[in-house]
């Protein structure tokens, strides 16, 4: 992996299988804006960061070499090589073939365990402007401010204390639908529980759906996302 530190940005260079279209839009995150120059900006882990991909170089603004190490090289699963992982899905079929072309640039993004859990209650029977605006709408009024990057501010994903504590009215008003008692609920057990990512370490990936599906709002298929993007339980996939 070659890295480049450039003031408050970080360049990754000659870096294939990654393509933020791919990455951002496939539906395995929600909180990421597109902006003007083609770029994207995440929030995630309390931190912004803006995404650009020029040629095979990959353009990370807004951090430094620390939470870059720290953060983004886990969040972007690139201690993985995913050149070796398509060439082993392509062998099996035609259709996983077609999919990996179809899909070159995509990785599998390890997130927030608690913040996929309310996301993917929320993305049930929802598409993605939906899920993204509803999931805003909750940071904004019950996260906390974390950073202004290019004149607006973004604020971090609601802690399981504050959904649980909030009035349903204000979960409601983020048009979340008949899922404001599920999260409401959900992020009450989880508090009361205390369940966090590394309750699922030891289980495969039936015995967490299973666990998973325990909790208000998460139905098998639900449970299969958090095991992915949430768990990295990869045999979701």
């Amino acid at each position: 992996m070659n890295i480049l530190q450039m003031n408050n940005n970080i360049v990754l260079k000659n870096q294939e299988d990654f393509e933020p279209k791919h990455i951002f839009e496939c539906g395995q995150c929600f909180r990421w804006d597109k902006e003007k120059d083609d770029s994207y900006t995440i929030v995630a882990f309390d931190k912004v960061i803006n995404v650009s991909k020029k040629d095979n170089d990959i353009v990370f603004k807004n951090t430094n070499l620390d939470d870059f190490e720290k953060i983004w090289i886990p969040y972007f699963d690139l201690d993985k090589d995913y050149t070796k992982i398509k060439k082993e899905l392509s062998c099996i079929d035609e259709y996983l073939k077609k999919s990996t072309e179809f899909g070159y640039g995509i990785r599998i993004l390890r997130q927030d365990f608690h913040e996929m859990v309310i996301s993917f209650i929320i993305s049930a029977r929802n598409s993605i402007p939906m899920i993204k605006r509803s999931v805003e709408k909750l940071s904004v009024s019950l996260g906390e401010h974390i950073d202004t990057y290019n004149d607006k501010k973004y604020y971090s994903f609601p802690s399981m204390s504050a959904l649980a504590s909030a009035d349903i009215e204000i979960i409601k008003d983020a048009k979340v639908a008949f899922r404001a008692n599920y999260i409401k609920n959900t992020a009450q057990t989880i508090l009361d529980k205390n369940i966090n990512s590394k309750d699922f370490d030891n289980l495969d990936l039936e015995q967490t759906s299973i666990k998973l599906q325990q909790l208000k709002g998460i139905g098998a298929k639900v449970a299969d996302c958090i095991a992915l993007f949430g768990l990295a339980k990869y045999d979701a996939f």
